[in-house]
């Protein structure tokens, strides 16, 4: 009897069903939460990143096949819409054009916004606060306002259709702009900084140039940055201030519009080369801009 008592038991521990893990409900809610941001996450980065894909898919199309229908890939890839594009030189010609004047603008921008910012930041005197609001309402202002003004004025001093022009007007809404990003940046300095490299002799341009501008390099960053991308996709005053010898990428991208249609397979390219220095520009900067968003500033 015994014998039978201690199979039972035995039999009886063997049929208990060992015990589940069950998570807290602070767990369960950390678990759901982070589900949520990475589905977010990924239908962000699906929204944004399928017309780039969309574009690129095109480029390697005919437009016979463009208008055929909707394809994922290619059927019939080709390199023709390429091959346009840089065996004209009106083509190539546009990126260069593009390129210096942005560089330009982005140059001219620094050294007038950079001892501006340092002034703004560093010194109170009157009407400082509405001088600064009125610098930033060029800024809201849009580029057809300022149109016509600029159109006569490089018409008369023979700027009209150079790079110079349009660097110039670009500086227009990129100076303010940048005031306002470097401001605050040099703000984030203390004053001591500049009272402890007086009083150890240092001249101002010196201590500007090789101590406060290292101190602020992530603004300039910044800066550079959302100069570039304004000064690069702005259309209308680089197309008005431009005829045959500094006409910029966005202005040749129309050409592709005719009486017969637009050649979509062509701009499509144009677009994915017009797409690759901004995503150089912003590889190279994109630790100044994460500090500049990080700041609050941008």
């Amino acid at each position: 009897m015994t014998q039978n008592t201690a199979s039972q038991t035995a039999g009886a521990g063997s049929t208990q069903q060992p015990k589940r893990f069950v998570l807290p409900a602070n767990a369960k809610r950390r678990v759901n939460t982070q589900r949520r941001k990475n589905i977010g996450i990924t239908a962000y980065i699906l929204f944004v990143l399928v017309p780039i894909y969309w574009l690129l898919n095109m480029s390697f199309k005919s437009n016979e096949e463009i208008l055929g229908g909707l394809t994922l890939w290619p059927q019939n890839f080709t390199l023709e819409n390429y091959q346009v594009i840089f065996s004209d030189p009106s083509w190539y010609m546009g990126y260069v054009n593009s390129m210096t004047y942005v560089s330009l603008n982005v140059i001219i921008t620094l050294m007038v916004a950079l001892p501006a910012a340092y002034a703004f930041s560093r010194y109170k005197f009157t009407g400082d606060k509405h001088l600064f609001f009125w610098l930033l309402t060029n800024r809201m202002a849009p580029p057809a306002v300022f149109l016509l003004p600029f159109f006569q004025l490089y018409s008369s001093v023979g700027l009209f259709d150079t790079h110079l022009a349009v660097a110039l007007a670009h500086c227009l809404f990129n100076v303010p702009l940048a005031v306002w990003i470097l401001e605050g940046f040099m703000s984030g300095v203390p004053r001591e900084i500049d009272e402890t490299a007086y009083i150890d002799g240092y001249k101002f341009h010196t201590f500007f140039l090789k101590i406060f501008l290292p101190l602020i390099r992530s603004g300039i960053g910044v800066t550079a940055f959302f100069c570039f991308m304004f000064s690069w996709v702005e259309l209308l005053l680089a197309r008005t201030l431009t005829s045959v010898e500094a006409k910029p990428i966005a202005a040749i991208m129309t050409r592709t519009v005719g009486a017969t249609g637009i050649d979509w397979g062509v701009l499509a390219a144009a677009g994915v080369l017009t797409i690759i220095p901004g995503l150089l520009v912003i590889w190279f900067v994109r630790n100044h801009v994460a500090k500049g968003f990080a700041l609050g500033r941008v």
